[in-house]
Parts: C-alpha cells; structure tokens; sequence
C-alpha cells in the first residue's frame, strides 16, 4: 500500500473525492470534536476554529511513527449571523430549505492544516442564491435522503443544484473541501499536487 502523504481528520465522501481529485495521497483519521459554537462566535471565526479542532483530534490519533500533516476542515452555512448545520430531523430540515428559498446565503468552508511545524489556515467563503422553492419541493427533496446529513440541508453536488440560482465563490468549498485553498495549505508544507500522490485509503 502506497504510504499516505497526509491524513484527513474527516470521514466525508465528497471531502475524500475532491482531495483525491488534485492527486494527493490520504488516509482517513476519526476527529471527534464538540460542534457546538460558542456564543456570539461569527460563522466565520467557527468553521475555522472547527477545522482547527478537527485536525488537532486528527493529528493526535494518528500513529506517532507517520508523523504526516493532518488536514481537518469544516462547513458552515449561514443566513446572515445564523449557522444553518446539519439538520436535526425532517422539521428541522424543511424550516432550513424555507429560510433559503428565494435568497442569498454564504457558505462558509475552513481548512486547516497541522504539520509538526505548525497549523495553518484558511477560509473560503462563497455566496450562493436559491430560487423560490415551493413546499411540494422541499418536501419531495427530504424524502430523497440527501439533506439528512448536509450543512444547510443541500447538497450542491447532488438533487440540490436545481435550487441553485447561482454561485459566487469555490464550487469544491461548497461540496466541502475548496481546493485553492487546501492546494496553497500543502504547497506551503512542501507538498505539491497533481500525481503527488494517489487516492487514499480509508484507515
């Protein structure tokens, strides 16, 4: 097995995929951490900090023989000050897609990387605006299944795009991991992309 050249401290799909997408070699790392925010915290000053958090968690349980950087990332999306985060049941989930039918949100993705000479980070924050959705839309689209585990209850990459009026931002920060930012976070460790690797395996 080819050695991982970092470990992600995350177990998303789409956070798996586009890192595989710039050729970088990974393996996975669990990353419990308190999703909470605090109180007053700004969305954009959480995601970052939960990213931090995330690759601090990651960074500590990987195995101290493959000291590798270790990449956390999280994804916030917010109507002004209000963290929309993954929907608590089917009530919860249909009052986010109301509250974005017809309007602009941010999404608001952080990255952070530990390396043992530091942490660095960064923010992409994008703008996205729905069209009008009507009732039948939003409840057809719970029952889909894909809002279930989904910051704002969307998935931009899946059944979701039929809301999207339109973007202004990172499309990749969007489904989770905007790799501008994650590719200048590994170029200034030292790594670089395309073919740097190969895709990761699971831990």
């Amino acid at each position: 097995m080819t050695a991982p050249a970092i470990y992600l401290a995350s177990q998303s799909p789409r956070r798996r995929e586009l890192l595989a997408q710039i050729g970088i070699a990974y393996r996975t790392v669990p990353a419990q951490v308190d999703e909470n925010p605090y109180p007053d915290e700004s969305p954009e000053l959480f995601v970052l900090r939960m990213a931090l958090a995330k690759a601090r968690a990651g960074r500590a349980g990987s195995a101290p023989v493959e000291d590798r950087p270790v990449l956390g990332a999280d994804t916030a999306v917010a109507v002004d000050w209000r963290i929309l985060g993954k929907p608590r049941d089917r009530a919860d989930a249909l009052a986010m897609l109301g509250l974005l039918s017809g309007r602009t949100h941010r999404v608001l993705t952080a990255v952070a990387l530990c390396t043992p000479a530091g942490e660095t980070s960064r923010l992409s924050v994008s703008h996205v605006r729905f069209r009008p959705i009507a009732p039948a839309e939003v409840q057809a689209y719970w029952a889909s299944g894909e809002p279930r585990d989904k910051a704002g209850a969307y998935a931009i990459q899946g059944l979701g795009a039929v809301f999207v009026e339109w973007l202004e931002g990172s499309y990749s920060g969007v489904m989770g991991l905007p790799l501008f930012e994650t590719a200048e976070l590994l170029a200034e460790a030292g790594m670089g992309t395309f073919g740097a690797g190969v895709q990761g395996v699971p831990a």
